[in-house]
């Protein structure tokens, strides 16, 4: 099995996800469609976490749902699930391709919503945006302060499809979480096939649900 990438980062990039647009000054709000479209979806998350049946166990199945839906809307894990393969996934069959999007995000939202309790009040502040020449890529960048006053930069590589804004990859400490996975996923497609790959994928996004009693 491959190893878990990067549990701590991961837990970064969730809090920056879930509160870097909220912590702004009021001179600092964006007008890119990047940042609105992520300020929207973060804005909306925030709303259901603030939901007080989010904390009771009995009542937070439908609203942790819809914290799901959220994600799935801002993050395009398609394009993070080719990324993430790299040259093989020509390789991959339209099916594969599929089951392998399909698992992946489960895998990663349920990492990163999992890491929603563990929030322990680190400050974020949103710190700026760099566009590609053509216009077709943005990264917004923000930073994170931990309680011990180390600060660590959080960054989302976002590209416009279907009219909107979406994430394709997340950098914690300039570190690329599809790189991070990239490496393992090639290791392992060295030596074995797609669907060995995939299966392992659903058991550890299962493996991931059971630890917290989802």
């Amino acid at each position: 099995m491959f190893t878990h990438a990067l549990p701590r980062r991961i837990t970064i990039a969730l809090c920056a996800f879930l509160l870097a647009l909220v912590l702004l000054p009021a001179g600092a709000q964006a007008t890119s469609p990047a940042r609105q479209s992520l300020e929207t979806a973060t804005n909306r998350i925030l709303n259901f976490i603030k939901n007080p049946d989010y904390v009771n166990p009995a009542t937070r199945g439908p609203i942790r749902q819809q914290i799901e839906d959220e994600v799935l809307h801002i993050f395009d894990f398609s394009e993070f699930s080719s990324r993430t393969v790299g040259p093989r996934w020509r390789n991959f069959t339209p099916e594969q391709k599929r089951e392998f999007s399909d698992a992946f995000a489960d895998l990663l939202i349920n990492t990163y919503l999992n890491k929603i309790d563990g929030y322990n009040g680190e400050q974020v502040l949103y710190t700026g945006e760099v566009s590609s020449a053509k216009g077709d890529r943005t990264e917004v960048r923000t930073v994170v302060t931990m309680k011990d006053g180390k600060k660590v930069p959080v960054a989302y590589r976002m590209l416009p499809k279907n009219g909107k804004w979406l994430v394709y990859d997340v950098l914690i400490e300039n570190i690329s979480l599809v790189k991070n996975y990239r490496t393992q996923f090639q290791d392992i497609l060295n030596t074995d096939s797609p669907e060995n790959l995939i299966a392992r994928i659903k058991a550890k996004a299962m493996e991931v649900r059971q630890e917290h009693g989802k």
